[in-house]
């Protein structure tokens, strides 16, 4: 791969989203000032799996409607999602813990189980909140993913010995982006579940083709012993607003419910997730734009005579000759990627977002690879 570092600007000239709070690219550079939310000016920002077309209309007017309430405490409203996320679920609410986004769920999952034993999980996945684990005194045991880059679940459940306490999956996982068959994963827990809790973080469960065989959800009404996480993050596009939640057995959610630091929810992520949740209009038109997305760098790998694994989730994992050269190589172009995640010197990641900061990558790709 030759890697070509000239300056020329590659800006998109897509439509800009209509959308509330998609703010507009106002020039082509970045300014000195930085804003206080988003990117710089000028600078396509595809390097953080966020959604731009987001939050939703009625979430945004919900905070607004909400925000002078903004002085008290937030228990009605967290009591008010927990219920609606319980019916959606089929469970009950005790079924059910809200946190600062999932990474706080995660990481109090993970501090957790450290009194069960070792955590299981593979060697490449968004492992921050394991690593927040370990560094509270956790054990982890890590297993290599299979030849074709995926969750080798067969090689997970050889690996659960009586020392391990939690099973740790992510699905679709980040950075790979692939999904793991719903049947198999679900015969994955009620394997595992008897010696070990699984917990499946499914963060991009709604971008994936069929939300529900993907999901593992509906074990938990079952019985059975496994956490599902998910997040107000992606499809509704309130990353900064920090709304995740877990479904569990309410054993387990009393357990971790201790390790949460949160004291009665964020105001506006709650309201904002509330007026959202079943905002079937606004999911829709999300999961389009990022599916639109996914295609437009998709299509610009393979014109680039790269590949890229199969994903269901807002970013691609990209084979390329040095994942850290394309990074700089974009970034001299105002461009925003991933570089290498540790060994996987030759993996790229590139997130969706806006249609127009998209087409610019897919624009600089060929140029940078020297298709």
């Amino acid at each position: 791969m030759t890697i070509r570092l000239s300056r020329r600007a590659l800006i998109g000239t897509g439509t800009a989203a209509t959308v509330a709070m998609a703010a507009p690219v106002r020039g082509a550079f970045p300014s000195s000032e930085p804003p206080l939310l988003g990117p710089m000016p000028g600078v396509a920002r595809l390097n953080r799996n966020e959604n731009p077309y987001g939050p939703a209309p009625s979430a945004v007017a919900a905070m607004a409607e909400w925000s002078s309430k903004g002085c008290y405490y937030a228990e009605t409203a967290m009591a008010r999602l927990s219920s609606m996320i319980a019916e959606r679920f089929g469970v009950t609410r005790d079924h059910v813990v809200i946190g600062a986004g999932s990474t706080e769920v995660l990481s109090a999952i993970g501090v957790s189980s450290k009194e069960k034993g070792t955590i299981l999980c593979n060697d490449l996945f968004w492992d921050t909140t394991v690593q927040f684990a370990q560094r509270q005194g956790a054990m982890v045991k890590r297993v290599p993913l299979g030849t074709d880059m995926g969750i080798d679940l067969d090689a997970m459940a050889a690996a659960v010995t009586p020392d391990i306490g939690l099973v740790h999956i992510c699905n679709p996982n980040n950075p790979t982006g692939m999904l793991l068959d719903g049947d198999k994963l679900r015969a994955f827990v009620r394997k595992v579940g008897p010696q070990a809790v699984v917990l499946v973080d499914e963060a991009y469960n709604e971008l994936t083709e069929r939300p529900d065989f993907s999901s593992v959800a509906d074990l938990v009404k079952a019985g059975e012993n496994v956490i599902v996480c998910r997040t107000f993050s992606k499809l509704y596009g309130m990353a900064g607003l920090r709304i995740g939640y877990a479904l569990g057995q309410p054993e387990t959610i009393k357990r971790l419910s201790g390790f949460m630091m949160g004291l009665g929810g964020n105001a506006a992520g709650l309201t904002a997730a509330i007026a959202s949740f079943n905002d079937e209009s606004f999911k829709r038109y999300s999961k389009e734009k990022i599916v639109e997305a996914r295609g437009i760098l998709l299509d610009a790998v393979r014109k680039s005579g790269l590949s890229a694994l199969p994903s269901e989730a807002n970013f691609l994992y990209v084979k390329v000759a040095d994942a850290n050269a394309v990074q700089k190589a974009m970034a001299e172009r105002n461009i925003q990627i991933r570089g290498a995640y540790g060994k996987w010197t030759q993996w790229s990641r590139v997130s969706t977002g806006r249609i127009e900061d998209v087409q610019r990558y897919a624009a600089a790709l060929p140029e940078i690879v020297g298709a």
